[in-house]
């Protein structure tokens, strides 16, 4: 493994500790190299529940579900899948329930893919219409403390968050 791939793989490390040590225990996914290693670690994690979804939006939903039965959920989806959540999303709004998402930026920096620009351009404008909460994290040193000022707005404050994973941060996928 090189420096950087060490370096890549030490932050989401700590990410997903975080998300354990807040108590995390079900974690919803669309397969996703941004995501890769928060998914291994759940799917190889006893005590959280990992959900492969079909869909984005069936995220919104679990995260719904898992707090009327006193648990939390991260939905990890790539910003292509932004687009899929927008009425669901309105649940949040609505049932007043808590929401953390973790969204792997494309369309931004360095992208190569020009299908990628439109949803990726409107990934944050989208969430903010519906009442979400973005923050972006844009480097290694300060996505751990990003993603724990989304954790505390969304389970203490009861918010819908979203933490959108910068390619800055994960880098441009090459083709």
């Amino acid at each position: 493994m090189s420096t950087a791939a060490e370096v890549s793989a030490r932050w989401q490390d700590q990410v997903y500790d975080l998300l354990r040590q807040h108590n995390v225990t079900q974690i919803a996914y669309v397969p996703d190299a941004g995501h890769k290693i928060l998914i291994e670690r759940a799917l190889a994690d006893p005590h959280v529940h990992a959900v492969a979804l079909t869909t984005e939006e069936e995220g919104v939903a679990l995260a719904a579900g898992a707090d009327l039965g006193g648990a939390r959920a991260v939905l990890l989806m790539q910003s292509s899948g932004v687009g899929n959540c927008i009425n669901m999303l309105s649940l949040m709004a609505g049932g007043r329930f808590p929401f953390l998402t973790l969204v792997s930026m494309r369309g931004d920096f360095g992208e190569g893919n020009p299908w990628q620009y439109p949803m990726g351009q409107a990934t944050q404008k989208v969430l903010e219409a519906m009442g979400v909460i973005v923050l972006r994290a844009e480097t290694q040193d300060e996505v751990v403390d990003i993603v724990g000022a989304a954790l505390t707005t969304a389970f203490q404050a009861g918010s819908a968050v979203a933490v959108l994973l910068t390619q800055r941060l994960l880098g441009a996928k090459r083709f």
